[in-house]
Order: C-alpha cells, then structure tokens, then sequence
C-alpha cells in the first residue's frame, strides 16, 4: 500500500488569505498546506477520500493517471468541493466515478452539484455512481474499508481502516466501542489543528494523548492549522512515533 498525503491543512490551508503571521509567510514548503486529503493505491488500485477545494491542482501536483473511487469522511466542503474535477477520469475511463459515504454526505452532494444529477444533463458534466455505506466494513475492488465513526462536534463523520492504516480526520470525539477498530494498526493519521482548545478538532496534546493510549507504532497528524506553529519547531516537540504530515509525504506500507 502506498499512501500518498495530497493535503494536510484546514479548511483554509496554509497560507491563510491576507495572514502576517509567520507559519504563513514561511518559505518552508512544508508549512504550505492545501486542503486535506489522501490518495491510495493498494493491491493495483487507486482512490482518494475527500475532494477538497484543491482537488485538481492535489491531482496534477501528485501525477494521478486513474482513480477507481472516491471515498468521503463527511460533507463539510472543505472536503467536497472539487469534485466537479473528477470529470478527467469520466473521459478517461469511459464509466461514472464511484462515490461512497454516507447518506447525508451524498445527498449534499447530490445538492451541491445538482447539474450532475438533472435528467438533460449538459455535455461533459461529471458523472457518479453513487454508494452510500453505513458504519461497518466493505469492499471496493477487493479492497476492504472499515468505517470509524467519529464526532466533529455534533457532526459525525467517518474516519476509515484499510489492512494496517487507519486514517482519521475532523475529529475531536471518538467513542471507546470505535476506538477498538483502531487497535493493532500500524500507522495512525489523526486529526491535529492547534494547540489551544477547539470545539469540533483534537487539539495537539488531546491527539497524543489518544495516540498513546491505542499504542500506534507510528502516528502522522494532519487537518494542521497556521494556529499549531512552524512545523519544524511543532515536530522537534513531538515524541518519536508521532510526525507532522505535509503535502507530497508517500508512505510505503
């Protein structure tokens, strides 16, 4: 499985529009953080879950050639919104993208994106095929996905395992029951947007907390505010299991 980290900002990425501070003026490129998302490719295919507003430029940036599904955490746009690019691989591949999530989530985007969804639909819009999925395992092309139910404030939202790689985002709760399906996995991506307190994300000292407690070998935090500060001053503060991700990370697992 090769995990490829396509974003690992918040809703408003770093830089932040008109923002002084200095994780946004930074010339680190890897305080530069587009809207989170990840691409994987596992046993010969290829996904992505979440197509934020930055989903065409994560797909050019990261040479995407073919992609087999979609999956989606929730309906937040932030993590929705560029899905009408898409529509490269309905050319490509001659056949409507698969979508999976739940229902809320589809219905939203069947909302947002209504023109894809119409009876006379204009020529070359997206096209979908639509899977909506409840909380408890299944399969896309052989591949096995088992739903995290997680809380972003009052909102739930999915959190995803695939073999040893459970990945997380948009999270500030997750029960003990869910916390379960998390256990023995190799490598954990955690929700982790700041510092200080926040009513719908982990805060960093939350999020190590509940790394250490479900004894991850390795923890990579993600959804990264210019608010948790420089990420190499951020990551010298971490424990050695425990890294910041940044756009363009590949793991190999």
């Amino acid at each position: 499985m090769r995990i490829t980290f396509l974003g690992t900002g918040t809703s408003q990425g770093i830089p932040v529009i008109a923002c002084e501070c200095a994780v946004c003026r930074s010339t680190d490129p890897h305080n530069k953080r587009l809207r989170t998302s990840v691409w994987i490719q596992v046993a010969g295919k290829s996904f992505v879950i979440d197509t934020g507003p930055d989903f065409r430029q994560q797909m050019l940036r990261a040479n995407v050639k073919d992609l087999d599904a979609a999956i989606f955490t929730h309906q937040h746009k932030d993590h929705t919104a560029g899905l009408d690019d898409i529509r490269a691989f309905n050319h490509l591949r001659q056949k409507d993208m698969p979508l999976y999530g739940r229902p809320e989530v589809l219905n939203q985007i069947k909302n947002e994106f209504a023109y894809a969804f119409s009876e006379k639909r204009y020529p070359g819009v997206p096209s979908f095929e639509l899977h909506p999925i409840e909380n408890k395992p299944f399969e896309i092309e052989g591949v096995r996905f088992t739903p995290i139910e997680v809380m972003h404030h009052k909102l739930a939202v999915y959190g995803y395992r695939i073999g040893d790689f459970t990945y997380i985002t948009d999270a500030n709760f997750i029960s003990e029951k869910e916390q379960e399906k998390i256990l023995g996995s190799q490598v954990l991506v955690l929700d982790t947007l700041q510092k200080e307190p926040h009513l719908s994300h982990f805060t960093l000292s939350q999020a190590l907390e509940l790394i250490d407690k479900l004894n991850v070998p390795q923890a990579y935090l993600t959804h990264i505010s210019h608010k948790l500060g420089l990420h190499a001053e951020v990551q010298s503060e971490l424990p050695p299991n425990v890294k910041l991700a940044y756009d363009g990370l590949v793991l190999d697992l």
